[in-house]
């Protein structure tokens, strides 16, 4: 009888581990942020803000680009149920459309993303002074790694970096998340879009690529 005890013991113990395990999530329906974008070398950089709709699945991105005394600003629009975004220039009134690959949405963490652990950003010691995140690590196409850093409480994003031997390291910091989106046309194109045809391209971009070429393109302006 002490042996089925101890046995029925270990089960319990072992099962509420198991069901503490953190597991992949998926932020808020509606959010808006702020965020910074460069990569390793740091030869460029870009900061802006971001909102997205998760049953939609689509993000807006307004940048903001510092080259010297100077700001320039270019936008994107990113239908990942479509596979398709745009790269908007107002000054111009320009609008390019092309390919994306929707596999990956960087506002819910992959079900097939793999944990590498749980850390406090900040100090675990008094209430209020660090915040318990998660941290997972995954594939992309063309040969890419990412990986990207979660709240443990309410899934928020807060950085995310990826790799492809193409484009190099990049790596994009969130910040100032709010519940909810202030604008629903935000995630309809301009109409100046309408004409817009598909770029041909021998892959599509990522997330990651497609802000990557658009804080190129924000400095360059």
């Amino acid at each position: 009888m002490n042996f089925i005890s101890v046995l029925s013991c270990l089960s319990l113990v072992l099962a509420a581990a198991s069901a503490q395990a953190p597991k992949p999530c998926v932020a808020p329906a509606l959010m808006s942020g702020g965020f910074t974008i460069m990569d390793a070398n740091g030869l460029y950089m870009s900061t802006g803000t971001i909102s997205y709709d998760t049953i939609g699945q689509r993000m807006r991105v307004r940048t903001q680009g510092l080259t010297g005394n100077q700001t320039t600003s270019l936008d994107q629009l990113m239908i990942f149920n479509q596979g398709v975004y745009y790269e908007i220039n107002w000054s111009r009134l320009s609008c390019k459309k092309k390919a994306l690959d929707g596999s990956f949405k960087p506002m819910q963490v992959p079900s097939d993303a793999k944990l590498m652990g749980q850390i406090f950003l900040g100090s675990s010691s008094s209430w209020g002074m660090g915040v318990l995140v998660n941290n997972w690590y995954g594939e992309l196409p063309q040969n890419g790694q990412y990986s990207m850093v979660f709240t443990e409480i309410g899934c928020i994003p807060c950085t995310m970096s990826a790799y492809t031997p193409a484009s190099g390291w990049v790596t994009i910091s969130t910040f100032n998340w709010i519940i909810g989106n202030t604008n629903p046309m935000d995630y309809n194109p301009p109409f100046f879009c309408a004409k817009a045809k598909l770029e041909e391209t021998e892959t599509p971009h990522t997330f990651f690529t497609a802000m990557q070429s658009l804080a190129m393109k924000t400095k360059q302006e």
